[in-house]
């Protein structure tokens, strides 16, 4: 009988080694090497909330100069490598808008995000703003503008359609 439960555990053991636990990796500290993945631009550079997408197989993450963009990325049809984290400024931890923090983040599928607020990212385009709480995103709606949606409610065509922009910042019709 002590054979049998020691091979038994061996099996065990050994079938628990051959499986992959994957972890999601935590997110990266925002810094002055970090550059827009569309824009190629220092993200310290440019308001507003940032985004950073870890794939499989890259050590570090890709970044975003804005939600926005990253969600994009994300709902693009093209996209190819397997996103294994997404994660987004929380924008009610941030010292200021020009200010959106370092180390502030929140997963982007447990993030409450604005959209039709008039609050502009860092390239211009209307921005998600993201939060980690409801409470928070329902404030800056309630002040700003918009509807609080989740990750998985914002639509691709939302998104991926082009968006005009006057010299001066200001969308134009």
């Amino acid at each position: 009988m002590k054979i049998l439960a020691v091979l038994v555990c061996s099996l065990f053991i050994s079938a628990c080694g051959d499986e992959e636990f994957s972890e999601l990796p935590l997110p990266v500290d925002l810094s002055a090497s970090a550059l827009g993945y569309y824009c190629q631009m220092d993200l310290l550079e440019h308001e507003g909330p940032k985004g950073q997408i870890h794939l499989s197989g890259l050590p570090m993450p890709i970044w975003f100069s804005q939600v926005r963009d990253g969600i994009a990325y994300i709902k693009s049809a093209e996209r190819t490598a397997d996103i294994v984290a997404f994660y987004v400024s929380d924008m009610a931890k941030a010292t200021s808008w020009s200010s959106p923090g370092k180390e502030n983040w929140v997963d982007a599928n447990r993030a409450f995000f604005v959209d039709g607020s008039d609050a502009r990212g860092g390239m211009g385009a209307p921005e998600f703003v993201p939060f980690a709480t409801i409470d928070s995103a329902q404030t800056f709606a309630k002040n700003r503008g918009g509807k609080v949606l989740k990750l998985v409610d914002i639509k691709p065509q939302t998104v991926l359609r082009p968006v005009d922009i006057s010299p001066s910042g200001e969308l134009t019709k």
